[in-house]
């Protein structure tokens, strides 16, 4: 294995390929962004995350950017306190920025990457996986690598008759907008039958990162324009009895970076085909009310990369014993994620075989 295309550079991908880096092979990372991704909300590592930001050598600057948040207060309907969450309900062990993350792991990988471009096709061989681009001319690799997110490219080429989403449920929407609430490292959270608004500012004073979650699955919205994931949102919150809920709304019509996505998981059989295999979201989205999804990117990324270093070259066996070891960690963490939505109210059932 000397040549190995990575798709997607947010955080799984980047982490294998510091990890296959280091191991001497030479490694390219694609990614549909123009450049790189300066959005994103907090994110947080939790148990032995921490140790893989440690083996890249990073944890120390990581740590530089941690929130610092102090709790999060519990409000009722009407707007009044109910109570108080502490930071760790939400933040695990260690909460830094998304945008902080992502640059801190492009500087630390040297290999080559191709921005603005995505895979078109792939043509397995013996010995070799030939790559089509949208942008860039069509290259052969020894192994290909899906770290491309839960609406993966190659998952969709390498499986093309398995669609493995399974939407739990539940939607929202994500913003940032001004300060609106005065909060200082804290957050709001206000449940109302079915939503939530959960509201938080830290790192940047003047900012506040708005999430507003309903309880109903809209698949079809995820790949629609703008106007109707907002009006979805809106109608979803039409008589919200906090007051606060119009001017949030407001908010999140003129926010820039709007974000929209039904809470979903991938549940696949396999990981891998041929030459061809799948890391974090893209094989095994865990959903984000796992609280999971960093940690078991940058954990998945370290076991692919260990199992590949010791395989000898032999990359079936490589990718049976990623999954072996992996499997286990991923069905603990789906089943946070089915918990938590049916505890909001959705339609995740909690049993041990839906996991």
């Amino acid at each position: 294995m000397r040549n190995v295309l990575i798709s997607g550079a947010s955080v799984a991908g980047p982490a294998l390929a510091w990890f296959l880096r280091r191991d001497g092979v030479r490694v390219t990372l694609v990614e549909r962004a123009p450049d790189l991704r300066d959005s994103g909300y907090a994110v947080d590592f939790r148990g032995a995350a921490l140790d893989v930001l440690a083996d890249i050598g990073i944890l120390d600057e990581v740590r530089a950017h941690e929130t610092g948040m102090r709790g999060v207060t519990m409000l009722a309907p009407d707007g009044s306190i109910t109570g108080e969450l502490p930071a760790s309900a939400f933040g695990g062990d260690l909460e830094v920025p998304k945008r902080a993350l992502t640059r801190i792991l492009h500087q630390a990988v040297d290999a080559e990457f191709l921005f603005d471009d995505t895979i078109t096709a792939l043509e397995q061989h013996d010995d070799r996986v030939t790559v089509a681009f949208e942008r860039a001319p069509a290259r052969d690799f020894d192994l290909v690598v899906g770290a491309d997110g839960v609406h993966s490219a190659v998952r969709r080429l390498a499986f093309p008759a398995i669609d493995p989403i399974e939407h739990l449920g539940m939607s929202g929407a994500g913003f940032t907008t001004g300060n609106l609430f005065g909060l200082d490292r804290r957050g709001l959270l206000q449940p109302d039958a079915g939503r939530a608004v959960f509201a938080f500012s830290a790192g940047d004073p003047d900012r506040m990162t708005v999430s507003l979650s309903f309880g109903t699955a809209t698949p079809e919205l995820d790949r629609a324009g703008r106007a109707a994931q907002e009006a979805a949102v809106r109608a979803a919150f039409a008589g919200h009895p906090w007051p606060e809920v119009p001017r949030l709304l407001d908010a999140m019509a003129a926010a820039p970076d709007f974000y929209f996505a039904s809470t979903c998981q991938v549940r696949l059989d396999s990981w891998s085909t041929g030459r061809v295999v799948l890391l974090g979201d893209a094989g095994y989205c865990a959903a984000p009310t796992s609280g999971m999804g960093t940690s078991q990117a940058l954990i998945g990324a370290s076991t692919l990369a260990r199992c590949l270093a010791e395989a000898d070259g032999d990359h079936t066996a490589a990718f049976e014993r990623y999954e072996k070891e992996l499997r286990p960690y991923v069905t603990d963490n789906q089943q946070l994620g089915r918990q938590a939505v049916a505890a909001f109210g959705g339609d995740a059932a909690d049993s041990p075989e839906s996991a």
